[in-house]
């Protein structure tokens, strides 16, 4: 009889939570139980959510809420779950190279309604209106892309600038300050992206090797490989900080390269500025001008919570193959340097706005070398000028701008370093 009653409870009880959990894999109800616990008074909404999700859906929103970060599942509404994970699917069910994607790629790179500690913008519906338009025309997804990089400037107003209020800035927040750096650009691209069924994440690091700063950018899945674009955008996998990714340690976490996730991996993306970074680095053991930097990296405009927002992968040896692939044929001489050049109009070096577009040539007595263009005051702090120069050599570098009546001259003697810093500081 005790046999009986036992096997009729757990009968009961397995018929219970499939009836809760209608539509939904299994593999989510022992995490959903979790998650609805730690949502507390939240519950409801939650519950909520999955129940009233379409029946393609519920997997999706299954997959948010086992996953959910603990502030999210306290404080996420119903509505703003379900707004976000209708649009997701209406992306997929629009175009193609999202129909195509796995399951898997869908889940963790398309349907996420934030990247790491941004504040919960509810930015999903706009930007599908906003970035739609597009990529309607395009029947791949590369194509689609580049359409959105090449345009996402004109249509968001943002314009990257150290003044922006937090790192981890928002979309919506953005767009009202128009202004961000390079975490927050990268946030609205990689949200962009997902708007349109595009998976994308962000990726970045702590800090380079050289400790010259941080940066972020955003990367797109396509066909089975991770490629990486940037807000302001050259081409995939071509850009301005490939030369420091490459030059990563892949024995040091501080300085891996890293990808975001949104389901855990069992490690942080420590990457982002939530204070994570300090549990691979004691500031207090770095010389004060690399401590001031990681400070101002991980300033927030807001409470610095000690939650984990975000889990990370280390793609790091990617980005070494591709420095690598990118140099060859073209590596330094043992005679040679690679000068990082910059202009400033006043002698505050450590401002954006600071940093003057003019045009820089170098000669050598009255040979002309090479010329370029400095980097914007719009442009990553990280982002310089560069040439190939020989070591301990005189060189003049004569800086024009037409429009602004400026034509100066400098004269640099290069040292016997790989790697030299140019500060060219106009009168």
């Amino acid at each position: 009889m005790n046999r009986f009653f036992t096997f009729a409870f757990l009968v009961m009880a397995l018929m219970s939570c499939q009836s809760k959990y209608q539509g939904v894999p299994t593999e989510y109800h022992t995490l959903l139980d979790s998650a609805f616990v730690k949502a507390g008074d939240n519950a409801p909404e939650l519950q909520k959510a999955l129940a009233e999700s379409p029946e393609e859906q519920k997997e999706g929103m299954a997959f948010l809420i086992s996953y959910m970060p603990e502030s999210d599942l306290s404080s996420l509404k119903a509505d703003f779950l379900l707004e976000n994970v209708e649009y997701a699917y209406k992306a997929r069910e629009k175009y193609s190279w999202c129909a195509a994607l796995p399951d898997s790629i869908f889940l963790n790179e398309v349907l996420p309604y934030a990247n790491i500690s941004e504040v919960r913008d509810n930015w999903r519906p706009d930007f599908y209106e906003r970035f739609a338009k597009y990529v309607d025309d395009k029947d791949n997804m590369v194509d689609a892309l580049m359409a959105v990089a090449r345009n996402i400037e004109k249509e968001v107003d943002v314009a990257y600038n150290t003044k922006r209020s937090r790192v981890d800035i928002s979309p919506f927040q953005a767009m009202k300050e128009h202004m961000a750096t390079c975490t927050g650009l990268s946030i609205l691209l990689t949200d962009a992206y997902r708007a349109v069924g595009i998976p994308s994440r962000l990726a970045g690091t702590a800090m380079w090797t050289n400790y010259k700063g941080n940066h972020t950018w955003s990367e797109v899945w396509i066909d089975g490989h991770w490629h990486f674009i940037e807000y302001y955008p050259d081409t995939l996998d071509k850009s301005w900080f490939v030369a420091d990714a490459g030059k990563a340690d892949p024995e040091n976490m501080l300085h891996w390269i890293y990808a975001a996730s949104y389901k855990p991996t069992g490690m942080p993306y420590y990457a982002a500025p939530d204070g994570s970074v300090n549990e691979v680095v004691d500031l207090n053991k770095l010389p004060e001008d690399v401590k001031s930097r990681f400070e101002r990296m991980q300033e927030r405009g807001g409470d610095n919570k000690p939650e984990r927002f975000a889990y990370g992968v280390n793609v790091t040896k990617r980005y070494i193959d591709l420095y690598e692939e990118s140099i060859k044929g073209s590596k330094l001489a043992d005679d040679e340097c690679l000068a990082n050049v910059v202009v400033f109009d006043n002698p505050d070096t450590s401002k954006s706005e600071s940093r003057l577009n003019c045009r820089v040539d170098v000669m050598n007595g009255d040979k002309a070398v090479n010329f370029g263009y400095s980097p914007r005051k719009t442009d990553d702090m990280n982002q310089f000028l560069q040439f190939k120069l020989k070591k301990n050599m005189e060189y003049s570098f004569v800086v024009t701008h037409p429009e602004q009546g400026i034509n100066q001259s400098f004269t640099i003697q290069t040292n016997n370093d790989s790697a030299q810093d140019i500060q060219l500081i106009l009168k």
